[in-house]
């Protein structure tokens, strides 16, 4: 095969993720009665890098051929917790974050030896995880309230020269910084081979442990830098369950969309990116043709439902599951 063939084949289900969210986001703009505004843009980008910060997040432990289901609690946790102590001067308020994205990486690296050592699948783990992280946010904000540096909050939530929204910036940084070394790194790659094959990774002298270990606290550093997200929006912080749990299942519904198998070894952080921003899109474009609410969950349910079909077909159309990454 040709090099440009298997680069094309290989960044596949990203194109085709950021292909599904540019034609949903056409249809919502060119409907929407201000048109394609930078205000416009603005909002879709607040709302839509909360949940690809959580996607990102989910992604990494998918590949892993894992699943984290506390990654919406980790995201509350960090919420309550900004609240509380992203305050005051400039460096009160860089220490605060410091301190929440730390607290929150050790929350992620926390799974990782209850994956290991626990002897649970990784679902039931970090649902367990999960449930003490949720119990954690009360302590901080047992009620809804709290503040956040004002203008921190509004420079992150704000527009670069009128135009480009500051959010949008942050998870381009957020993605050079974080996830294109981690992918291009001998840990990345033995985070997908050990979702491709653990046994022939081990096999191979991988470090296995040492992956699934960085996979998982980095996840928590992502989880937490979205719940920041929410602080810098809504200047305030809540230990609300419900919205813990919603993210969490929005998260493993991006990474779907975003062509990243749930079977592990496949799949890259940006289409999972597009698939949160294609999901995201879902909700604006039942609010431009005015459908009822409640009408939400279904598409997002049928949304969902087809993409994880296609991507169950996909792979089960493969006689060798090596096909499968060519």
């Amino acid at each position: 095969m040709k090099e440009w063939r298997y680069r094309l084949n290989e960044r596949r289900s990203t194109l085709m993720a950021a292909g599904i969210f540019l034609v949903m986001f056409a249809i919502y703009v060119s409907n929407h009665p201000a048109g394609l505004t930078a205000n416009v843009v603005q909002t879709a980008a607040n709302k839509g890098v909360l949940l690809a910060f959580v996607a990102m997040a989910q992604t990494l432990v998918v590949i892993t051929a894992g699943i984290d289901l506390s990654v919406g609690m980790i995201f509350i946790l960090t919420n309550a917790l900004a609240s509380w102590i992203v305050l005051g001067t400039a460096i009160e308020t860089a220490l605060g974050v410091i301190a929440v994205l730390s607290t929150r990486v050790f929350c992620g690296a926390l799974n990782c030896p209850v994956v290991l050592y626990g002897g649970l699948p990784p679902g039931c783990a970090t649902l367990a995880t999960g449930s003490g992280f949720s119990a954690d946010s009360l302590l901080p904000r047992p009620l809804s309230g709290g503040s956040v540096n004002e203008e921190l909050a509004d420079f992150m939530t704000g527009k670069i020269f009128g135009t480009v929204p500051a959010s949008l910036v942050a998870l381009a940084a957020i993605v050079l910084i974080i996830w294109v070394p981690f992918s291009r790194s001998i840990i990345g790659r033995t985070a997908y081979a050990s979702g491709s094959s653990e046994t022939a990774a081990y096999m191979s002298g991988l470090p296995i442990r040492r992956a699934k270990f960085t996979a998982y606290a980095l996840a928590g550093l992502l989880a937490s830098i979205g719940g920041l997200f929410l602080t810098f929006f809504t200047f305030t912080g809540e230990a609300a369950l419900a919205s813990g749990n919603a993210y969490t299942l929005f998260s493993i519904a991006s990474v779907v969309l975003g062509g990243v198998s749930l079977f592990g070894g496949k799949g890259s952080a940006i289409g999972a990116i597009f698939g949160a921003l294609a999901f995201r899109t879902i909700g604006d474009l039942l609010f431009v043709f005015d459908f009822d609410p409640l009408w939400q969950p279904l598409f997002q349910g049928v949304v969902l439902l087809v993409a994880v079909s296609l991507g169950a077909f996909g792979l089960f159309r493969v006689r060798n599951r090596l096909e499968w990454f060519g």
